[in-house]
Formats: structure tokens, sequence, C-alpha cells
């Protein structure tokens, strides 16, 4: 499993982000980084060029690490009792607000315990405020300031296999694979057995589309720690995507053989079972999530995943009761982030249904709700920007043309201004599903281009365009790319799969 978790998940839904430009910003890998010691709203020098641990407390630094480690080695909310308890002995210890937030299970507990990070930042020492403040950016969509200061922070701990795995983690959300690939390695140069750097390592060369260099990256994974779940999860996605199911739901197994409540892997299972044509099973698999769920993120685990797989089916009036159920968990607690990202997975699901009346109005639900919470200002313009890529899917499906022009050259003027490079891809993904609902495919082939490549919708639409000027080759390339995916649930593909298979399989000969 790569580092993106739930909470960021939500976030990207609810504050109209791309799940990968939030990638970059997840919590701090848990080895040590220092065995410094600095008390607490002290500035001392970092260590060897490495990002100090601010902190008055011994007991706490001691519980700080433990939980960091197993954050790091993706047993979140194990972590949590360490990341709490060392605030419980050190209140002002910024480092482990900033654990706390990102071990989290809603976003509501995420936001709260980020902004203390952030109001304790001044506190700790620059490398820490850094990484804090890059952190904020991130979930704030504010991809220029993230790069920003994870580029300082970087310059400042040159020998940190954090501060480059941090900077990594933004390259690959930003989708330049090439360059994190450069930071990944950088900090397996300085910490050989820094084992996080190898499992993302091999995430990155799986994008590029280079198999071997990311096999023989995430067996190191194992053999750095072969007693934990994650390196086997990992490994199981890349036989995932390389369409080897078999193998990839023994490598699940043997995740879950060492850790039971490792759910994450059970919903891989899920997915290698539903494509390969056993949708049944895969909704026992999720069920299993749901039966043994220790937390709401467990429960919005399973729950998503059964929406994909019903959506994938084709069965979109249960997929959207399903959304419903977790629009239900985050009202119970008063979630607003994630209540948000669920009327956009209900939006999103009208949209597919041909519901555009009741798709605007989750579209508008969502606007309102967030305009009148307490996220932060950068999220709410960041939703009203994306308000009107909404809109667009919307005027299209009614055949408006006009309408989506304007609403999309409204998400193109506020994208440049952010200077985001995500919302700059979804811009030019908005031109051409205009221009190919308008048959105007060298158009929306040269706009397609320029859209998010991660995106298997991007790929069937390519697909499209190509058929439409009559090249049946490339279109069959795309439709295959599409419909072999093969990632791990999720609604663009579910939408798109199984037509991308048809076409492909029309298009030979």
């Amino acid at each position: 499993m790569r580092r993106q978790g739930s909470v960021l998940f939500l976030l990207a839904a609810a504050c109209a982000l791309c799940a990968a430009a939030l990638s970059g910003c997840a919590a701090p890998p848990a080895a040590e980084v220092s065995k410094s010691l600095a008390p607490a709203g002290s500035s001392a020098a970092p260590a060897e060029g490495k990002i100090p641990v601010t902190t008055s407390s011994e007991e706490a630094r001691k519980e700080f690490l433990q939980g960091r480690d197993m954050q790091e080695r993706l047993l979140a909310q194990d972590s949590i009792q360490h990341f709490d308890k060392a605030l419980a002995l050190d209140p002002n210890f910024a480092l482990a607000e900033l654990g706390r937030a990102n071990a989290s299970q809603t976003a509501k507990e995420f936001f709260e315990h980020l902004q203390k990070a952030v109001d304790l930042s001044g506190k700790s020492s620059e490398g820490e405020r850094l990484l804090i403040l890059a952190t904020q950016a991130g979930a704030n969509g504010e991809a220029l300031k993230q790069k920003e200061q994870l580029d300082k922070l970087v310059a400042a701990n040159p020998n940190d296999e954090r501060a480059h795995f941090q900077l990594g983690g933004y390259y690959f959300g930003q989708q330049d694979f090439a360059q994190a690939v450069q930071h990944y390695r950088k900090a397996t140069e300085l910490a050989p057995n820094y084992s996080p750097a190898y499992n993302i390592l091999g995430y990155a060369y799986r994008q590029q589309g280079d198999y071997a260099n990311a096999e023989q990256a995430f067996k190191k994974y194992i053999e750095l720690i072969p007693n934990d779940p994650n390196p086997y999860d990992s490994y199981a996605e890349l036989l995932l995507k390389m369409g080897r199911y078999e193998e990839a739901i023994a490598q699940y197994r043997k995740a879950l053989s060492i850790d039971r409540n490792f759910v994450n892997s059970h919903n891989g299972i899920a997915a290698a079972l539903l494509y390969s044509g056993k949708p049944e099973e895969a909704a026992a698999e999720l069920k299993a999530i749901s039966d043994g769920a220790r937390s709401d993120g467990d429960r919005r685990t399973a729950l998503f995943g059964m929406t994909v797989v019903d959506a994938d089916g084709g069965k979109l009036d249960k997929a959207l009761a399903e959304a419903e159920q977790q629009y239900a968990l985050g009202e119970k607690i008063g979630d607003v982030a994630a209540m948000t990202g669920d009327l956009q997975l209900k939006g999103n699901i009208l949209v597919e249904m041909g519901k555009y009346d009741e798709a605007k109005a989750q579209f508008d639900k969502l606007l309102k709700m967030t305009e009148e919470s307490a996220l932060s200002p950068e999220i709410k313009n960041n939703t009203r920007r994306f308000h009107h890529y909404n809109l667009v899917t919307v005027a299209l499906g009614k055949k408006d043309f006009a309408g989506a022009k304007a609403e999309a050259e409204e998400y193109r003027k506020g994208a440049e201004e952010s200077k985001n490079p995500n919302q700059l891809k979804l811009a030019h993904e908005l031109a051409g599903m205009i221009a190919l609902a308008e048959k105007d495919y060298d158009k929306a082939l040269a706009e397609l281009q320029q859209a998010n490549q991660q995106n298997p919708q991007n790929l069937y639409r390519l697909s499209q365009a190509y058929r439409g000027k009559g090249d049946g080759a490339k279109a069959r390339e795309f439709a295959s790319k599409a419909a072999a995916f093969n990632s791990l649930p999720q609604l663009n593909y579910a939408f798109v799969r199984t037509k991308a298979q048809k076409m492909a399989s029309d298009m030979k000969g």
C-alpha cells in the first residue's frame, strides 16, 4: 500500500483536489530522523544535517518515535495511542500533533490535529516547522507553497532521508515520477535500511511502467521488514496492476496472516476478485472489513469498496445507497470534510446515472456546506473553483455546450491563478471532454493528452477520440490501457472498465 490514507482521499474529494496532489503531503515516515532531544521552544541546530525532534520530555520522544515507526509501516491506527501519550507528556510537542493528524481515522480529526501542529510549530525547530507547513499547504491544495517549504527543508537538511522522502512525495503527487525516483533513491543512499523509501520507489517505478525495477524495490522492502504486512501488500498491488490476480491474492493473504486487521489487503483482494470476474466474492471480502471494523475509517473503506463493486457492475442505485451510508458516518460526528467528500461521490454517481438535476443539487449542497464550515479559506477557494468543474459535467450531460464552455473557462482561469499543476491538468480534462462531446476529435486529443494520465476515464476518452478520427489501432491501444488499469477500487475506473473492455474487443481486427 502506498501512503495516502482514507483521510487524504476525503480531503481530495471535499476540497476538490486530485488525490495524487495530496499524496506528497502525507505524514512523515516513521524511522528516526535524529537522536537529538531539544527542549521545547529551543532552536537547536539539526544534528548532522538531519531534522531534530523538539520536545521537553524524553518519555514523550520515545512514545513519538514508537508511534512514528508504526505509522511509517502503515499501522496508523495502532500508532494513535503512542502519539496521544506523547502529547499527554508534552502538550507542546508539534511533531507529535502532526503525526497524530496523519494517523487520524476521520477528516475532522486530521484538521483538528494539523491546526494544533501549525499553532505549535513556532516552538519547534525550523525543520519541523517547514515539515508542518508543507503538510498544511498540501492539505490546502497550495502546491507551489508546499514545494517551496519542502525545497527549503531539503536544503537545510540535505542528509536527512525523510526530507528527501517528503520532496519525492511531492513530485510523485505531481506525476513527475523521474524526479520522485531521484529523491527516493537519495533517501535509500542516505539510509540503506530506510524501508519506506523502497516502498514508494516501487510505486514510482510502477507508474512509469518499469515493472522490473518496481519488483526489485518491493522485494527489498520485504527483505527489510519481513514481519510487517505492508511489504507484501505493496508487492501484491504491483501484481494486481500486471494482471497477475492469483499471485496478488496470495501476497495479500500473506499480509493478512501477519496482521488480520490490515484492511487494505482485504480491499486489494476484493479488487483482484472483481477484475477476475468474481464480484460476489469481492463483496464478501469487503464484508470482512466491515465485520471487523475498528473505526469509521475501516467502515468507510468497506463501504467505498462496495460502492465501486456495484458501480462496476452497473448497479448504480446500490452504489448511491452506499455513498449515502458513508455520508451518514460523517454526519454522525459532524465531519464536514468527510460529508462534502461524500456529496461529491453522490454527485458523480448521479451524473453517471443521467440524473443531472439531482447531481447538481448534491454539488450545490457541497459548496454551501463548505462555505458555511470552519474549513480553511484555501479549501473554500478550491471548492468554489471545483464547483465549476462539477457544473461542466452536469451541462455536458444535458448537452448544454455553451454552459459547459462558460463553466470550463471559469475553472481554467482559477486553475491558472492557483498555478496548481493538478488543477491545470483538470482544466485540460474539461476542455477535452467538451471537444469530445462536440466531436472535435483533434482538439479532444490535444487537450486530453495534457490531462491526468493516471485517470482511467481520460484513457478511455482518448480511445473514443481516436475512434472518432478513424484510428482503430490507437483507439484499441488506449481502450486496452483503460480496461487493464487494474487499480485498487476507485470510482472513475468502475465507470469505464467494462466499456473499455468492450471497445478494445470491438476494435480488434
